[in-house]
């Protein structure tokens, strides 16, 4: 690997989120993905393939769950699409709090749905990306 980051709501100060850390994990060539499946299944991490995102490799861990691992090689769009979204909620409280709040709403609608739950969010976090991506406030 060639760089692990803290994503997700847990990566952001003050964010509303549920107790589960998201990890990403950047590998330095994509057949380096394979090999770890292995390492990881033995240090806990159960590996649920791409799960809908071509080439990455996502993994789970613990009953209840307390980790979500996101690992794509370095030239995968999604890794500077996680970094850009989560440093500009770390760089803007106002779209955080936003985003706390729409989070909670969306929980207690959709407490026994998590699937839907997900998509209600889309269109919020897809117009944050915009406005990262247009700001440039990211790092690699």
């Amino acid at each position: 690997m060639s760089a692990v980051h803290h994503i997700g709501s847990t990566a952001v100060p003050g964010l509303a989120a549920k107790p589960i850390i998201d990890i990403l994990a950047v590998l330095r060539v994509p057949e380096d993905g394979p090999a770890c499946i292995g390492i990881l299944g033995r240090l806990g991490y159960d590996f649920r393939g791409a799960n809908g995102i071509d080439q990455r490799f996502y993994f789970t861990k613990g009953s209840p769950r307390s980790h979500h691992l996101h690992m794509y090689p370095s030239d995968h769009s999604e890794v500077e699409r996680h970094l850009r979204f989560r440093d500009y909620l770390r760089s803007h409280p106002d779209e955080a709090a936003a985003y706390a709040d729409l989070k909670l709403q969306l929980a207690a609608r959709f407490a026994d749905d998590p699937e839907a739950y997900s998509t209600a969010k889309n269109e919020f976090c897809a117009r944050v990306d915009q406005l990262a991506a247009a700001s440039r406030h990211h790092r690699v």
